[in-house]
């Protein structure tokens, strides 16, 4: 039975239908998730995942890539904003504007607002992440429906970067305001774009609503999309248990999943995470004398630990040990990549001829030197501390000492700035394209994302040559010898690539997850309610 407070929203929204009563029609398309409030739903000051999902029903790209589609593949980009495009020469992109696209105030798209949007994104005043990934191009409009992309070089993301960092915003609205002050600007009336749904209200602190803008024809199945706002993952969670939502993104632990499929009226979506977890080593710097310098030492680490059991154990069934620094969901995934095998054996063999043996305490020396290193975990990440924790216990039996410390995370951020680690358990979310990988594992990186000061020649050169790849095939052989040499070295120990496990209702019809903005396909559900 829907609760009061669904009743009010739909008596409210005037989509009350009959069927032979006053009963709700059994097919409503009113849908409720719960969800955290983001800070923003505008493009470019949307980068959580909340903000991004309901912003990708309202503002558009010019192209999408299909889910699972890799960068590199042009035939993976579908059209969105522009019908149609085709390459001008060889670092020159031609976009055609969909005809008759209009914005929700009535006023037409222009190619104008493509080339506003572009310069937007790339402001050091917004500094918006795709900032560096648009720095080596640049939107021109050839006509009032026509844009042209350059780039300074020719390479395989090309078509990616003219597509997937920029959502399309007005420029007849955003022009009159200082690009400082977007962020302090939410109101409704601002928030206009060209996408399947229109913002209709935003209360703060409770709920968003998005209507159907069925303009030029569009159908879609569901009418009114609400964002219901709570406070933690658990208040959100109780939302759909008590029927007050119907969708949930990502349950979380295991035992909350549990209790969706506990519920008859509710089910279990399971799709591939965008995250990956590891445990990163102090490479360089830190302390000295450092055991973790020495690659023979880290080598004998990795292969005392069973990355799968405890990959499935926390994170639960789908769960998986990745083969490299990527999620599940990244087109780079290959289980062919040679990967430290879980050895104990090898483990202490190898220990042993680095020369660090078992004293009489069971604890590996080095001279006076015992075996030891700390693990720093953000306090806030349970998962992460109970990653720690298994890690720890595993190396105990390979003879391995080492600690773990829990601090806040402004904490723990900090001390990986300053180097004040020697070892972390880190995750990172992927994006399509695996380039974002150099600021944490190249010698590029180091200053920026690669904390623990990994350098490599070959692997760096081995990553460019990756990244210059054509072909989908020519670019997995690069990618799986750039990985095989990052696993030999073993700057990290990669330990899980989780899935997401969402709930929904189970009379739910048509609902695709497209994994890097999983409401993508909002307008083609269908909900039957009891």
């Amino acid at each position: 039975m829907a609760t009061a407070w669904r009743r009010l929203v739909l008596a409210g929204a005037g989509l009350l239908a009959s069927c032979g009563g006053e009963a709700p029609c059994p097919r409503c398309d009113v849908i409720v998730i719960a969800a955290s409030e983001p800070p923003a739903v505008l493009p470019p000051l949307a980068v959580e995942t909340v903000g991004r999902d309901i912003g990708d029903q309202v503002f558009e790209r010019l192209a999408d890539l299909a889910p699972g589609g890799a960068p590199i593949d042009t035939t993976a980009f579908r059209p969105a904003l522009a019908e149609h495009w085709e390459r001008a020469d060889s670092v020159t992109l031609r976009f055609h504007l969909r005809k008759g696209a209009r914005w929700h105030d009535g006023t037409p798209v222009t190619a104008g607002d493509v080339v506003f949007s572009f310069e937007a994104y790339r402001d050091s005043v917004l500094d918006t992440p795709a900032g560096p990934s648009l720095a080596a191009l640049t939107a021109t409009a050839e006509d009032s429906a026509t844009v042209l992309i350059r780039f300074r070089e020719v390479y395989p993301e090309q078509l990616y970067d003219a597509t997937w960092h920029v959502r399309v915003i007005p420029e007849h609205i955003w022009k009159w305001i200082a690009r400082d002050q977007w962020g302090a600007d939410t109101g409704v009336a601002h928030l206009v774009g060209s996408g399947p749904y229109r913002l209709a209200a935003w209360q703060r602190g409770q709920s968003l609503t998005l209507t159907a803008d069925t303009a030029g024809g569009r159908r879609v199945r569901i009418g009114t999309a609400i964002w219901r706002f709570a406070a933690d993952p658990e208040a959100a969670l109780n939302l759909v248990l008590s029927h007050e939502a119907d969708l949930l993104e990502s349950l979380g632990s295991p035992d909350r999943a549990r209790r969706v499929a506990a519920d008859s009226t509710l089910s279990t979506v399971s799709y591939p995470s965008a995250t990956y977890g590891f445990l990163g080593y102090r490479i360089s710097g830190g302390r000295n004398p450092n055991p973790l310098a020495e690659r023979e030492v880290r080598r004998g680490l990795n292969m005392a630990i069973d990355r799968q059991t405890i990959a499935t154990a926390i994170y639960g069934p789908g769960a998986k040990a990745p083969p490299g620094p990527m999620s599940q969901l990244l087109w780079i995934w290959d289980d062919s990549v040679r990967v430290l095998p879980y050895d104990t054996a090898a483990a202490a063999r190898t220990l042993d001829a680095a020369g660090w043996t078992r004293g009489r305490d069971g604890i590996r020396r080095n001279g006076r030197e015992r075996l030891t290193f700390d693990i720093l975990v953000p306090a806030t990440s349970l998962g992460r501390r109970r990653l720690a924790e298994a890690l720890q216990e595993q190396w105990r039996s390979a003879g391995v000492a080492a600690t773990v410390t829990a601090v806040d995370f402004p904490v723990f951020m900090e001390r990986l700035g300053q180097g004040r680690f020697d070892s972390y358990i880190g995750a990172w979310l992927d994006e399509p394209s695996p380039r974002g990988l150099e600021d944490q594992w190249t010698t590029d990186g180091i200053g920026a994302l690669n904390y623990g000061g990994y350098s490599n020649p070959v692997f760096d050169r081995l990553f460019r040559e990756a990244l210059a790849a054509h072909g989908i095939g020519a670019a997995r052989r690069a990618w799986r010898a750039t990985f095989d040499t990052l696993n030999a070295d073993a700057p990290a120990l990669f330990l899980y690539a989780p899935v997401n496990v969402a709930a929904v209702p189970r009379g739910i019809d048509g609902l695709t997850v497209n994994p890097y903005s999983w409401l993508s396909g909002l307008g083609q559900i269908r909900l039957r309610r009891p």
